[in-house]
Formats: C-alpha cells, structure tokens, sequence
C-alpha cells in the first residue's frame, strides 16, 4: 500500500497534545457520575423492564434513578441502595426493580446491612454482570467464526461495504436488511429515530413508528441481530449489525448493545456536544463508561468527525477532524480500547468543483489511514453538495469509493444516489452496492501498485494538513477543551461548559461512592 512521507515528529507532537488536552476531562470523569450511567448500572444487572405512565412505557431503571435523584443521594451511586435493598428484600435485581420501580419497595427506608456485606454484594452483582458480557461476546465470536468473517481492521481485505437502513419499523428495517446482505452488504446500520439522542430514557419494546430511523431499543436490537444472524448463516458470511451509542442514553445502549451482541456503535461525545447540544460535561462523563462496557465486550466503536464538514469547509478546516481524530484517540485509550475497536469517522465532503478536489481528498484519506494504521477508519460519502441530480449523485459515490479502495479505507459507508431527496430504498440501496463492488474489485490492488510523488500536489496537501492540526492542537492545549469547544474551536459551533441538555444529570460523586464496574470492566 503506498504511503504519504509524514512527519512522525510532528504525529508524534499531535499524540502528546491530544493527551494533555484530555487530562483534565479524565480528572472530571474520576470525580462525577451522571443518571444515566447508573441507569445503566442497573440495566446491566438485569433491570431492563417498564412501568406505564400516561399509558406509555417508562423504563424501570428511569423510575428507580428519578427517585434517588430527587432524594438527592445518587452521589453514593445506586449500588449504595440497590444491592442492600437485595440484601433486605431477598430479591434478585429484576424481581427489586419491578418492585422500586411500581412503588412497592422503598430503598431509602429499608434498614442497613453492614457497608462491607453492601459492598461484597455489590461486587458479586457486577462480577457477574461482567461475565455476562463476556459470554455474549463469545456467543457473537462464534458466530463469527461459524460463518465467514473476512473482517480486517487494518483494511487489507478491502472497505467493508456498510449500508443503512431506516423505515421507522423494526419489521420493515429486518425486511430491508435482508435484502442489503443478500445484495453484498456486509454491515447494516440502523439509523435512529430523529432526536432520539434528546430522550433522557431509552424506549421499551419493539417499535413501529419513526422519523427518520428506527427507535434503538433493546427488544429492537434483539430482532435485528437475530434476523442478521440467520441471513449470515444462509449466505455463509458474517454480517455485521451496527446502531448509535450517542446522546443522553449513552451509556445504556452501550450496555443493551454489549447484550445483544451488536458489532459496531456509533459512539462519540463530540457529536453530541456540538450537534445535538448535550451538555458536554454530562456526555463527555458517559462517554467513558460507555467505552469501559464497547472496550469488554470488543465493539468496535464509530466517531463523528465526519460531521464537521457538513456545517464547516472541508477544504479549509480538514485540521479539525484530525485534531479531533486525536483527541478521540486519547478518550478511547483511557477506556481501555486498543487500536482495533477505535473507529475513527472522516468524510469526503469538499466541494466538487474545486480544483484538483480529487487529490485533496486522496490526501486527506490516505493521511488518515497511514497516522492510525491499525484502526478501522470509517470513511462516510458526500452528502453536504448533493443536490436533486441522482445522476452526478452516483458519480459523486463512485469517485468516493475509488478513494476508498485506493487508500485503503476499513469501513466505507456507502452513498444513495438519492441521498438530497428521501431515506434510500431498497433499489438505491442495491446500485450503491453495486456501484462498490465494481469499484473494490476492479481497483482492489492499486493502492499496492502506486506511490505518491515526493513534493506533489498531493504530500503536500497532506503536510499543510498535519501543520494545522499542530497548530489547531497547541490552540485547544492552551485554552482548555472545553474553552476551545466555546470558541467555535469545531464545525464552527459554540457550546458552553454549563449549557446544553442533561447538565442536571451530572452529580459529584460522594465519599465511598460505590461502582465495581469501573474497576471491573
């Protein structure tokens, strides 16, 4: 595979700054938990029904985690109250949450058992929780190897073709699914409902209505996987299932994601904090104990840097994904993620008459893979300059996948000829994968065929690129993250430490706090 002559030095400075930048967000996420991580906490035990209110679903772990918020003492952390309450009640955590949850048990009210019986429950009750996970994750594994999984982070195989579906109806999305992997699709993503990632509780059950997408529900990742298991059974070949893990559910579909198996979640706080304003503290906080349950149960997981190229000029601030891509880096490291699960997400979305565009995102591409050689780098099409023409739609999705095969790309979502005007179906699915398989064939072996010429139009995109990252690094460095994020330091996009949605879900944690997970997983 040819290689772009960067600077390691200069890579090298870019790691360093990455990682002071993320010192002091570490320090925040050692001193706080949010409601959502111990919703989670409970979901992962085993408390994952709902009660009804208003005549709709309200999940039980919403029910417990309101209570004990308004009492004001999560700050011990649900544990604290939970595993004494099984102690009390003799109860398993489903059986104690129904019971929390419906009114019939009162934690704050049940006598005492001595903090180290508490504390030795709790433990059990995540020392079990965690092997739970590892035993669905080797149920998928075997899965895996039961098929066929040509998988290969480092992109040797060729762009993994990853498709979308989205109708709104779990039934219809496992319809279109099929029909996906039947076609070549080798990972299907379920698009969410719009806003979702606005909802501070995650819906119950299977779902049939949406905006845009399909609710992400446990129940609705227990019928995708389920269906795509069987369909990589009929066509001997592993298929991926991926949903979003953003928003302020995060660390809870990061837990229902692990127990249904799931291959690939779109997980990242940035996306969250500049294009759904979700408080950054909050999301920044679940993002790691979210990555802590994906980094056990070996998710690889997607970020969303690509997205700054749809509200800022690809051309001039290409340096913003790169110095994202490394702060990123950096947050997926302190979870204990290794390369291989570290999805890192750019985009060609330069406008297409620019001059020697083509090039530009060559190097652009090609920089990307040669700076993190052993992640599975998701590159996303163009969709800021499609417009109404699906013809020059289709071309604009050919070009783009020839990039991808031509530098080596991991995870290649493709393109919709149709994407500036409705959600995809299931015949534009088809000639976008049809399109791909084109191109990845007949291009398979041309990145191993070629070289880049030293001082061309190309490297030298590629170091100005790397320059700016520099620079725009030492900037963040010197104001602070979160300084930075106010100051439009990405996708031109101001947020503020304290605004934004969910920051009253952020509570300090108290003295003798108590989560086995985090040292557990």
């Amino acid at each position: 595979m040819a290689h772009l002559s960067l600077d390691p030095k200069k890579i090298e400075t870019c790691r360093k700054l990455a990682s002071s930048i993320a010192r002091p967000i570490e320090g925040l996420i050692q001193a706080h938990t949010t409601i959502a991580i111990e919703r989670a906490t409970l979901r992962l035990l085993g408390v994952n029904g709902a009660v009804t209110r208003n005549g709709q679903y309200y999940p039980e772990v919403n029910a417990i985690i309101d209570t004990l918020h308004k009492a004001g003492v999560l700050g011990q952390g649900v544990l604290h109250w939970f595993a004494n309450g099984m102690i009390q009640k003799k109860m398993s955590a489903a059986e104690l949450g129904s019971a929390v949850a419906r009114g019939k048990v009162d934690l704050l009210k049940l006598p005492r058992a001595p903090e180290a019986t508490v504390r030795a429950k709790a433990r059990e009750l995540c020392e079990q929780a965690r092997d739970l996970l590892v035993e669905r994750r080797e149920q998928r594994d075997g899965i895996r190897r039961e098929t066929r999984d040509t998988f290969d982070p480092e992109g040797k195989n060729g762009p993994l073709l990853y498709v979308i579906v989205a109708t709104g109806n779990i039934f219809d999305d496992v319809i279109q699914a099929r029909a996906a992997a039947q076609a070549g699709a080798d990972a299907i993503a379920v698009i969410r409902s719009t806003a979702q990632s606005l909802l501070d509780f995650v819906p119950h059950g299977a779902t049939t209505e949406g905006f845009g997408g399909t609710y992400a529900t446990q129940e609705n990742f227990r019928i995708m996987r389920e269906a795509l298991d069987e369909e990589s059974r009929k066509l001997g070949r592993y298929i991926r299932l991926t949903n979003y893990c953003s928003g302020l559910c995060m660390p809870e579909i990061a837990a229902l994601g692990a127990l249904e198996r799931l291959d690939f979640l779109l997980n990242d706080a940035m996306y969250g904090i500049l294009f759904r304003d979700i408080n950054m503290k909050r999301t920044l906080i679940d993002q790691h104990f979210s990555r802590l349950i994906i980094a056990l149960s070996r998710i690889v997981i997607h970020t969303g840097e690509d997205n700054y190229l749809t509200t800022a000029d690809a051309v001039e601030n290409g340096h913003q994904v790169l110095a994202s891509q490394f702060i990123n880096e950096r947050f997926a490291s302190h979870a204990h993620m290794t390369e291989n699960l570290m999805g890192l997400g750019h985009a060609q979305e330069m406008n297409p008459e620019h001059p020697n565009v083509f090039l530009l995102e060559i190097a652009r591409a090609q920089m990307t893979r040669d700076i993190f050689p052993k992640a599975p780098i998701k590159f996303m099409p163009p969709t800021r300059h499609k417009c109404g023409d699906i013809f020059y739609s289709h071309l604009m999705d050919a070009m783009f996948n020839f990039v991808g095969v031509l530098t080596g790309q991991t995870i290649q979502l493709l393109g919709m000829a149709t994407e500036a005007m409705h959600t995809p179906l299931l015949q534009d699915r088809w000639m976008s994968i049809k399109n791909a398989k084109y191109i990845f064939g007949g291009a398979k072996d041309l990145g191993a065929d070629i070289s880049f010429r030293p001082n061309g139009i190309i490297e030298k995109w590629a170091e100005k690129v790397l320059d700016e990252t520099v620079a725009h690094l030492e900037m963040i460095h010197g104001k602070g993250l979160m300084k930075a994020i106010e100051e439009r330091a990405f996708a031109e996009v101001s947020r503020t430490e304290t605004g934004g949605k969910g920051h009253d879900g952020v509570i300090v944690r108290a003295q003798g706090y108590l989560n086995p997970f985090f040292e557990l997983l």
